[in-house]
């Protein structure tokens, strides 16, 4: 039965705590304006993305609207202008790629970039070392237990340090 009471008295006093910041939250929001009476100033009227970090947006502020360019670290005018009155913004449909077999056979008909002559580099003392160590014939090789794969793990550490 105190367990119950117990389990009680914590519930009202989780309850009255929860009010209170209730109670605080709109008496600040209230005082500050940041209530749902305070009327937009800003409104996002479209936005386009370019790539993966850069977009386009539509911005309307207070009658005048503002094409801005969007990237990661800035925001760029592009142009403004005065908003229409009653601005309606129709989604932008996007390019149907031609996908007809002339077009495609165009594409097969075109002559290809000339190649890049390749050049073949020497390799490094590590590697030449490592492509002439024999291989182990043991079962427990190349696993954690092999004494050879700490060898390689210390070796490894030292030259990490070193540079």
């Amino acid at each position: 039965m105190d367990t119950l009471f117990l389990g009680l008295r914590v519930v009202v006093s989780l309850a009255a705590v929860l009010g209170l910041l209730w109670f605080i939250q709109k008496k600040v929001a209230a005082k500050t304006g940041r209530g749902a009476k305070q009327a937009k100033h800003v409104t996002v009227v479209a936005r386009q993305g370019l790539s993966g970090k850069a977009s386009v947006a539509v911005v309307d502020v207070e009658g005048i609207r503002y094409v801005l360019g969007v990237t990661e670290t800035q925001v760029s005018v592009l142009g403004s202008g005065q908003a229409p009155a009653d601005a309606k913004v129709t989604a932008i449909a996007p390019a149907v790629a031609a996908t007809t077999a002339s077009a495609f056979a165009d594409v097969l008909d075109q002559t290809p970039a000339p190649a890049v002559e390749t050049v073949v580099l020497s390799p490094r003392r590590a590697a030449r070392a490592a492509a002439a160590a024999p291989v182990p014939a043991s079962p427990i090789a190349g696993s954690i237990l092999s004494a050879s794969t700490w060898k390689q793990a210390a070796a490894a550490m030292r030259a990490q340090k070193r540079a």
